[in-house]
Formats: structure tokens, C-alpha cells, sequence
């Protein structure tokens, strides 16, 4: 039982940091396409819609290449770590905050930004306001990146390695159960993953309505 609640952690924190590394870079990002009406973004944000359901075990066999020993990371030795796995998942999910930032702060520029910019305020200010509005929306954004991260399995096992009590998560935990016939705890942690993805989704569906 203690394994599992040691699983569960390490899931949590793994996923949640890769989306909090992934917002990090997808904001500015996100904002600086909206900012521009050039070809160049259309075609990235076309691309970044293409990539949202991107299979996982590819996005793994990528960030393993770049940081195995002979790669052009490999001297920074974190293949195998939990750094590996938030790398990856934050990868893996930029596509789908993107997507998503990219059509919520859209349409925010031209209600709000455009307001404030009429009211005097300058670009930082009209910026500031425009995400303090989009809060909720940015909220429902790391949700549903969060139950994308934490439901993956490629990139855990490839970068992560699943090794006991330093890299095992959920999805790598539940598939190494099944391979050992333990299919009592493979389905206990399957229920508590079930649960934590079920949760978010209503939560997400919950601020989703509130905010129409």
C-alpha cells in the first residue's frame, strides 16, 4: 500500500511539473502568435493542431535520442530520472496547451486587449488583462494536459525507465503488474488513475460551464 501511495505521488508531481514547464514556454509562445496574423503562424499552429495527439512512444524515442549518452544531451546524465519524464511529458503536451491557449487567447485579444488598448492602457497592460480574464480558461487548459500527461506511457518507460521507487508511475507501474500477473494491484493503481483523470475531466467540464 505504501508503494502505491509512493507511486501515486511521484505521478502527481511528475505530471503536474511537466505542464507548469510546458505553460511556461507555451504562454509566450501562444501570445506572440496571437499578436501576428503571418503565414508563419498559421502554419505552426496548424502544425501544433496536427501534433496534439502525437503517439507518445514517439515523443519518448525522440527525448531518449537527445538524451542518451551519445546524444547532444548526453552529458547532462539525466536519462533515467524523473527530469527525463517531466522533459518528455512537457513535450508531449506543449501541441495540446498550444492548441488550446492559442484559440482561448484569440479570441480574448479582441474583446479584451483591444478594450484596454482603447482605454490608454499600453501592450504589457493590455497583456496582464488579458490573461488575469483568461485565468479559468488557462485552468481548464493545464487540466486537460495534466490528464494527457499522466495517462502516457511511452515517454515514462523509454526516458523514465521505470525503475522502483525513483521513476515508476502509474502507467509503467500498472504494465509491469500485468506482466507479473499481479493484476490485483495493476487494477488498484488502473482505479486510482481512473479516478485522479475521471476527477479532472468533471472539474474541467465544471469550470468550462461556469465560465459560458
Amino acid at each position: 500500500m505504501s508503494e502505491i501511495l509512493e507511486i501515486t505521488i511521484r505521478s502527481i508531481a511528475i505530471s503536474s511539473t511537466a505542464v507548469l514547464t510546458s505553460l511556461a514556454w507555451s504562454i509566450p509562445l501562444s501570445l506572440k502568435m496571437i499578436s501576428s496574423d503571418s503565414r508563419i503562424t498559421k502554419i505552426f499552429i496548424s502544425i501544433a493542431n496536427a501534433l496534439v495527439g502525437f503517439p507518445t512512444v514517439l515523443v519518448g524515442l525522440l527525448v531518449y535520442t537527445i538524451l542518451s549518452r551519445s546524444g547532444p544531451l548526453g552529458f547532462l546524465g539525466i536519462l533515467y530520472t524523473p527530469l527525463a519524464i517531466i522533459i518528455g511529458e512537457a513535450i508531449l503536451v506543449t501541441p495540446l496547451i498550444i492548441s488550446l491557449l492559442y484559440e482561448t487567447l484569440n479570441k480574448a485579444r479582441q474583446t479584451y486587449w483591444e478594450l484596454a488598448i482603447s482605454l490608454g492602457a499600453d501592450d504589457i497592460q493590455a497583456y496582464y488583462i488579458m490573461l488575469r480574464e483568461t485565468i479559468p480558461d488557462i485552468i481548464i487548459t493545464a487540466l486537460l494536459a495534466f490528464s494527457r500527461a499522466i495517462g502516457e506511457l511511452g515517454v515514462a518507460l523509454i526516458v523514465g525507465g521505470n525503475i522502483r521507487g525513483y521513476t515508476r508511475v502509474f502507467t509503467t507501474a500498472i504494465a509491469l503488474e500485468i506482466s507479473k500477473g499481479d493484476f490485483e494491484t495493476a487494477l488498484s493503481l488502473g482505479l486510482i488513475l481512473f479516478t485522479i483523470v475521471s476527477s479532472i475531466t468533471i472539474i474541467s467540464r465544471l469550470l468550462g460551464a461556469r465560465r459560458e
